[in-house]
């Protein structure tokens, strides 16, 4: 059965001398601690924080009452998935992904099924590994587009999101970047959802059809982990 599908990686390469980092995020680094040519194999030493490149989100990153990462379903990470293309009204940094964005796009695609991973494409894996990727104002502030919190609201309440679902987005996370509150990722969050972020190659990710397989470490109490995100698309998709 899995010959009938096709995987394509929706992560970056994790890459200290490209990876862009959210700011006051810890720096990325790579030590090498053993070679092939001195030690007959090679072994690297990474030092990243759990939210640094392509990642997820655990519940418990904004509230200490939720799943943290080892306390997710593996179902939790194994999620049908929608692609919801905003990059023409993305030009503003500061747009926010309304209600009627979404009825527009159910419009097209027929209504979000219960349990979906959201994703947002907004062009800004385009600006990956530059500054122009965080977009810092005079001030420091971020400035990247995102979900308004009524249309998260609304995904929640008419369940389109279902008991365990997502938002995704190719920025630094769901909510808008200026928003220095994380309205969206609490709220998403105190449901019992994830957050797939700095996704890349959304180009390949059908509008529908799809399916998304969230990787990474595990860890005892995380709020998260980098990730290695695979979607799963019928081959005559």
């Amino acid at each position: 059965m899995l010959g009938d599908y096709r995987v394509v990686n929706l992560a970056h390469v994790n890459d200290p001398a490209r990876t862009s980092l959210y700011p006051g995020d810890p720096a990325f680094t790579v030590t090498t601690v053993a070679t092939v040519a001195e030690n007959g194999y090679l072994l690297r030493l990474l030092r990243q924080g759990e939210h640094t490149g392509t990642h997820w989100g655990a519940p418990a990153h904004f509230n200490a009452d939720q799943p943290a990462a080892d306390e997710l379903d593996t179902a939790d990470l194994f999620l049908p998935a929608v692609k919801v293309d905003v990059r023409d009204r993305a030009v503003d940094p500061d747009y926010a992904v309304t209600v009627d964005d979404l009825r527009a796009w159910e419009a097209v695609h027929g209504e979000i099924p219960p349990e979906s991973a959201v994703v947002l494409q907004t062009g800004w894996e385009d600006r990956w590994g530059t500054p122009a990727f965080a977009n810092l104002d005079a001030d420091g502030c971020p400035h990247q587009p995102g979900f308004d919190v009524a249309a998260v609201r609304w995904l929640l309440d008419t369940g389109r999101l279902g008991r365990r679902g997502a938002l995704g987005t190719d920025t630094f996370g769901p909510d808008l970047a200026a928003d220095s509150s994380y309205a969206v990722s609490k709220l998403l969050y105190r449901e019992h959802r994830i957050s797939l972020e700095v996704l890349a190659n959304l180009d390949e990710l059908p509008p529908t059809g799809a399916w998304v397989l969230v990787g990474g470490t595990v860890n005892r109490g995380g709020s998260g982990s980098p990730a290695s995100v695979y979607a799963l698309m019928p081959k005559d998709g």
